[in-house]
């Protein structure tokens, strides 16, 4: 019970900025679309601070590293956090005024990193286990 009632207090002091954990710019949490923002426009870093959007319930505060972006049903962006405390992954929607080339860079870095050489790849041949 206390745990819920201290989300709840802290759901209802939403700050009119926070201050980034990766690179300490000013971020105001509730612009360009979104009503739960808790990552960073510039690095797209965030801190877990939810158990579910919005709720401020979680206990561990850590750092969220942007690995990943996804495709929503729709085709609404989000980003891939990843807790670099506690292991956790979140998905938070993108909003209208987060770095352009971070996020496609974070979509491009599976292509860009194949988990295989590129020079195995040979045009026209389909490998014999492919069948």
């Amino acid at each position: 019970m206390k745990q819920k009632e201290s989300a709840q207090h802290r759901r209802g002091n939403t700050p009119e900025w926070f201050q980034c954990i990766h690179c300490g710019q000013q971020v105001v949490p509730e612009t360009y679309g979104t009503e739960h923002r808790n990552h960073c426009p510039w690095c797209l870093w965030s801190k877990h601070l939810d158990d579910q959007p919005g709720d401020r319930a979680a206990d561990c505060g850590g750092s969220m590293e942007p690995v990943a972006v996804w495709v929503r049903r729709g085709g609404e962006w989000a980003i891939i956090h990843r807790c670099k405390r506690c292991g956790d992954f979140h998905s938070n929607r993108i909003a209208g005024d987060d770095h352009e080339v971070l996020l496609l860079s974070l979509a491009f870095r599976p292509l860009s990193q194949p988990p295989f050489p590129l020079e195995r790849i040979q045009i026209g041949v389909i490998p014999a286990d492919a069948s």
